[in-house]
């Protein structure tokens, strides 16, 4: 090779830093940016990002992710093994036919690998500023005004005691408003009106969010995901996914529960991203409801919560309320048991908790997959606020 084409290849090679793609990777720097300004500033966090830029964002891409009648997240997700394909297929043939341009391989994977960074930067810029930013809001416990303190075990057990009797009682309302139940008597949802579903958690949330602003939004991108069967696989009952601003639910599970489920991945829609807040928001939302299948599920949650919180803390006083239980509760409970035990201790399941886990302490909750246990705070302080 000639001294003129040693030089025109290593041009063309430090061309590569020179495309226009390669500005993609500023996003990167200017989303972390962002990201630490919200963890040293939570007043930037909630009064200018969630309650003002991210409600504009999120309102604009979940009207339009709304409108597509299947969730655009699985689509996605089942299509990424064809664009790897396809990416690595035109890699290959970038470097057969790189004779013909004059260009090296080395040239040609400096470009490949820009491309790889670019998509990476993107997808980080957008993630932080359609949700990430959002784990350094204030806390619901601050929007909502209740004190969390410390209580005793006599204070959790009427806390789970008065769950366990408002969920009989919900429960009896199902039945009286005809209720579909399956043979063994666990409550049965028709998921072919699934849109009538995410109206009555929408119209859920307009009724608290009279009480609570910061809850207010019409949301109603919620999704029943087709391959719930692998979501539970992997102990997964609701995904929220912050690039179409989906709210995607795990529809295999006990009907019972998917209520409940729909309203903890709406109150991340709504820009609450802390696990345990959004089990506490969805409770609360769900509990007031005025349909009592709504009702039911939110107690049920709450109730599974605080009756573990109090079976760790003295098994006599959870045996007391267990007994409080009604027929029809353990039925659903039941159900619920045997249904996830089969994913206990798989391959998969292990390690989709390990990613949660890592996942949830690289966005400010520092005891990962144990924060969840927190619900029970907040529940024990709306608990104590009624009582006064």
């Amino acid at each position: 090779m000639l001294k003129n084409d040693v030089q025109q290849v290593n041009a063309k090679w430090y061309k590569a830093f020179s495309k226009k793609r390669v500005y993609l990777l500023l996003l990167a720097p200017i989303a972390y940016f962002f990201l630490w300004l919200a963890k040293v500033n939570t007043d930037f966090a909630e009064l200018l990002f969630a309650r003002k830029i991210y409600k504009g964002i999120s309102h604009a891409v979940s009207f339009l992710s709304d409108k597509v009648p299947f969730s655009l997240m699985e689509a996605g997700i089942k299509l990424i093994p064809l664009i790897v394909i396809l990416g690595i297929g035109f890699l290959i043939y970038q470097i057969v036919k790189r004779k013909k341009g004059g260009r090296t391989v080395s040239y040609i994977m400096t470009l490949f690998l820009i491309d790889i960074a670019g998509i990476a930067s993107v997808l980080f810029f957008l993630y932080v500023f359609m949700g990430g930013i959002n784990y350094h809001r204030y806390s619901f416990a601050q929007i909502s005004g209740y004190d969390i303190e410390a209580s005793s075990v006599e204070d959790l057990y009427n806390l789970t005691l008065n769950l366990s009797e408002r969920a009989a009682k919900a429960r009896t309302l199902i039945e009286k408003d005809g209720g579909d139940f399956t043979r063994d008597g666990s409550a049965n949802i028709d998921k072919s009106n699934w849109k009538d579903l995410v109206n009555a958690e929408a119209a859920a949330y307009e009724k608290l969010g009279k009480e609570y602003p910061e809850l207010e939004g019409d949301y109603k991108s919620v999704k029943a995901v087709d391959s719930s069967k692998i979501m539970s696989a992997m102990e997964i009952t609701g995904i929220f996914w912050p690039f179409t601003m989906e709210a995607n639910v795990n529809t295999d599970v006990p009907d019972y529960s998917i209520p409940a489920t729909m309203g903890h991945e709406m109150a991340h829609l709504r820009g609450f991203m802390r696990e345990d807040e959004a089990n506490f928001i969805s409770y609360l939302v769900c509990s007031n409801s005025d349909n009592p299948v709504l009702q039911y599920s939110g107690l049920m949650l709450a109730l599974t919560y605080a009756g573990n919180q109090l079976y760790s803390q003295s098994p006599e006083y959870y045996e007391k309320v267990k007994d409080t239980y009604t027929t029809e509760m353990k039925a659903d409970l039941r159900e619920e048991y045997y249904y996830w035990v089969q994913f206990e201790d798989t391959v998969i399941s292990t390690a989709s908790n390990a990613v949660n886990d890592n996942y949830l302490k690289a966005n400010n909750q520092s005891d990962g997959v144990k924060s969840y246990g927190r619900m029970v705070d907040l529940l024990l302080a709306e608990y104590k606020a009624k009582q006064e």
